[in-house]
């Protein structure tokens, strides 16, 4: 599989690491698009949120569940943003899984 995150997680390119376990990874954005840009991933590979099912639910639940500490971790104090792009309309660059928070700053009201 040529899976950039993938990659990420098996340790083959490296990655400002912001949380890790046995299920999900999140790291700083290596082009950040606010003062604080994390990328949460599963483990699994899931192509998109098309391809969450009844199996791997329970991994994306236990993701939202981790998001809010992450946020609070890289002191994100007054709101964040929670972003997942699906498909090649939403621009969804890599086809694994992933959410971006995004915060440390006023974001602009535009979700684009």
């Amino acid at each position: 599989m040529d899976c950039l995150f993938c990659k990420i997680i098996a340790g083959d390119i490296p990655s400002k690491k912001a949380y890790e376990d046995a299920d999900m990874l999140a790291f700083y954005d290596i082009a950040p698009q606010a003062k604080v840009h994390i990328l949460v991933i599963p483990k699994e590979h899931i192509p998109s949120m098309d391809g969450v099912n009844a199996d791997n639910a329970a991994v994306v639940a236990k993701i939202f569940a981790k998001i809010p500490e992450i946020a609070r971790e890289a002191g994100i104090t007054n709101g964040y943003r929670v972003v997942s792009n699906c498909g090649d309309d939403a621009c969804q660059s890599v086809k694994h899984l992933h959410f971006h928070i995004l915060g440390g700053e006023q974001l602009t009201e535009r979700m684009a």
